[in-house]
């Protein structure tokens, strides 16, 4: 699915898990059997020319996820609004895992990646083969001075 924002970028489609942080952690230490952390597969969009995680709220209660308040968001069109942010997401894409905060979107069907998630995960977006590319393949890099 390619489509374009209405700022002209490309955005495309990619599926990804995501995971409750807190599950993972519980299983780490044993405190609750692997296969009890609340886990699932998504299909989210692309879209560098966002900031961080958008999450479906369908999505964010299956997880488990609790608000740790209000974030205000900016949509395409300008018109904002104040929505649920939760934290403790981990989410994979391409064997690179990350835990984030995400705005929780109640009118989503799909998450929305933007372009912080993807510097962290040291991932750059091909627009033009809509496909995710690690910068390097074998290791994540930090950009320091």
């Amino acid at each position: 699915m390619r489509t374009k924002g209405a700022n002209g970028v490309g955005r495309f489609s990619i599926q990804f898990e995501v995971a409750n942080d807190k599950d993972l952690l519980r299983a780490e230490e044993g405190l609750i059997p692997p296969e009890q952390v609340r886990r699932m597969t998504i299909e989210g969009v692309v879209d560098s020319g966002a900031a961080g995680l958008v999450l479906p709220q369908s999505v964010v209660k299956r997880l488990g996820l609790e608000s740790i308040g209000k974030v205000k968001v900016r949509y395409a069109d300008r018109r904002t609004a104040k929505r649920d942010e939760v934290d403790h997401v981990t989410l994979e894409i391409l064997g690179r895992q990350g835990t984030f905060k995400a705005a929780v979107e109640p009118q989503r069907d799909t998450a929305l990646v933007g372009a912080m998630v993807l510097e962290d995960l040291d991932l750059l977006a091909d627009s033009r083969n809509e496909r995710l590319i690690p910068r390097d393949p074998r290791i994540k890099t930090y950009e320091m001075e």
